[in-house]
């Protein structure tokens, strides 16, 4: 029986409605680490790390998909719970055509700097073919890249969860089984993971499109739309910590890259991304059940439903509660078995690649209730302090414990630099939580 955003929310129900959004972010991770292990075994470590220095310049240009969904799903949610379902649809075709035309704007201008950019993130003679190789490549799929994005949360608006989760099912084991025959098969090198990636994308980003223009059963169809100022606005600022959690990871990423580069080489670049591959696996849990609720607390503040507000709040963190001891007690058990799939050909690399690893899964204790209070105020379409909670704890705090740490604690500083950015950013979330109760009055 299909879960509806105006019930009720029990532990059983709440956990139902978002097991399908935290698969799909985990299966996406899935596929996404298929790509380094491919990479990595198939081509070797210097294109790995070739892929991993261009990859945040290409995240930031795809961000224009998060924004939009995430901050663009609270908008309709809260139209739709104060009954205005003609103006939610509105709202909806006018984003997915502005997402269209961002995208193709970056694209453009994108694919002739890519070998600049490529040498300004610090890639040398061995890295940069593959670097711009493989981000011009990506750049010609940017536009399904991002729609696949924002239809992550959009599908769950329209209560259609399950219908996301089969998508990412279906593009997940296209990319693996393109990358067997590219890589594997075709030796196309680096080329054929970003043609793997973009195809898998293409698919997963028409797929939705079509859904959506053909008539169907959910509460929204792609027809003819006015451009809305005022809702374009709150959607960016909805979606705004959206995008600067993505564009802040992303110049993480650059500075965790020239900082290891100085203290560990390209050896270090590789262990780095190792880290986040894994980290996607165990962070999507946190950001599948933060995006499958989003739509859930937009309904419930749009339609005043405090009562619910203060449920959702309290079910949710004592979820999360008990997901990041299991998170985190499962990364190091795990972490020698994780790190020997993509670098057990080197033991001083896969020695250097376990302890990364179980120092930075640490920050999976906290990571998970910073990023649902994020997602919270998102929803809430307060996106001031969503993204001041995003800003603070994936740019500010980390940036300042990556400059500060390895002067203390030399290569292992880097690893627990976002442990720390993790604490401090708990405190604003907790302060922002408690200061904002009797305004939004969940608790």
């Amino acid at each position: 029986m299909k879960i509806q955003l105006s019930e009720h929310f029990t532990y059983t129900k709440l956990i139902k409605f978002t097991i399908p959004t935290i698969i799909m972010m985990i299966f996406t991770s899935i596929y996404g680490v298929v790509d380094g292990i491919f990479v990595a075994n198939c081509v070797g470590a210097d294109a790995f790390a070739a892929v991993n220095l261009i990859m945040p310049a290409l995240m930031i240009l795809g961000t224009i998909g998060f924004m939009f969904g995430t901050g663009g799903s609270a908008l309709i949610s809260k139209t739709i719970g104060e009954g205005k379902t003609e103006k939610a649809n509105e709202y909806f075709s006018m984003l997915i055509y502005l997402i269209v035309l961002i995208s193709v704007i970056f694209s453009v201008i994108g694919f002739p700097f890519m070998r600049t950019i490529s040498l300004k993130l610090g890639a040398d003679n061995d890295m940069l073919k593959d670097c711009v190789t493989y981000g011009r490549t990506i750049l010609i799929f940017l536009v399904p890249f991002a729609l696949q994005n924002c239809f992550q949360s959009f599908l769950i608006v329209a209560e259609r969860p399950l219908f996301g989760l089969v998508i990412s099912i279906i593009t997940g084991v296209m990319n693996m089984l393109l990358d067997f025959i590219f890589m594997y098969v075709c030796h196309m090198g680096v080329l054929g993971a970003a043609l793997a990636t973009g195809i898998s994308q293409l698919v997963g980003g028409c797929i939705p499109l079509i859904y959506f223009i053909m008539p169907n059963q959910s509460p929204f169809q792609l027809r003819k739309a006015k451009f809305d100022a005022k809702a374009i606005w709150q959607a960016c600022t909805n979606g705004s910590s959206e995008m600067l959690n993505n564009i802040s990871m992303s110049l993480v990423n650059i500075l965790y890259n020239r900082q290891l580069m100085k203290y560990a080489g390209s050896d270090g670049v590789v262990a780095y991304g190792i880290i986040m591959y894994v980290g996607f696996i165990f962070v999507g849990t946190y950001l599948g059940y933060s995006i499958g609720t989003a739509p859930i607390v937009g309904y419930h503040y749009g339609a005043e439903n405090t009562g619910e507000l203060k449920n959702l709040l309290k079910k949710s963190f004592r979820l999360m509660a008990v997901t990041s001891l299991v998170m985190t007690g499962m990364a190091e058990i795990s972490a020698r078995l994780l790190a020997s799939i993509f670098v057990s050909y080197d033991a001083e690399l896969l020695q250097m690649t376990t302890t990364a690893i179980r120092l930075f899964a640490m920050s999976y204790l906290i990571s998970g209730f910073n990023i649902f209070s994020s997602s919270f105020f998102t929803a809430l379409n307060n996106g001031l302090i969503s993204a001041v909670i995003s800003f603070l704890r994936t740019l500010v705090f980390q940036v300042a414990m990556i400059f500060l740490l390895p002067a203390l604690f030399g290569l292992n500083g880097i690893w627990l630099a976002v442990v720390i950015a993790e604490i401090l950013a708990l405190g604003v979330s907790y302060a922002f939580l408690i200061g904002n109760r009797k305004k939004y009055r969940y608790g």
